[in-house]
């Protein structure tokens, strides 16, 4: 049974840090790209950062300098380190494993983020 577990969400106020963990089970983690991405109330699901098998990351633009997205393969984790948090980072932030032969995805069930003004 496939299974990513989200952690660490919060409240925290604008400036501050947070740091994301995704748990995976159930997979051959180390084959797949991790994503992280996030929804925000009466808004569509977005990419925020993202890192392949081989350790490329990207990030979306909003996020580019203040997020850092890191993998664990022996432990089968990813991270998500928020750092300068702004009112508009609140949303559910969802993990997501992907790897395209054959194409295949998984979903955590998210975790809250709010950061107040």
């Amino acid at each position: 049974q496939v299974q990513l577990v989200e952690s660490g969400g919060g409240l925290v106020q604008a400036g501050g840090s947070l740091r994301l963990s995704c748990a995976a089970s159930g997979i051959a983690f180390s084959i797949y790209a991790m994503d992280w991405y996030r929804q925000a109330p009466g808004k569509q699901r977005e990419l925020v950062a993202g890192i392949t098998r081989g350790g490329t990351t990207n990030y979306a633009d909003s996020v580019k300098g203040r997020f850092s997205i890191s993998r664990d393969n022996g432990h089968k984790m990813v991270y998500l380190q928020m750092n300068s948090l702004k009112p508009e980072d609140t949303a559910v932030y969802y993990c997501n494993a992907a790897k395209e032969y054959p194409p295949v995805q998984y979903w955590g069930q998210g975790t809250q983020v709010t950061v107040s003004s």
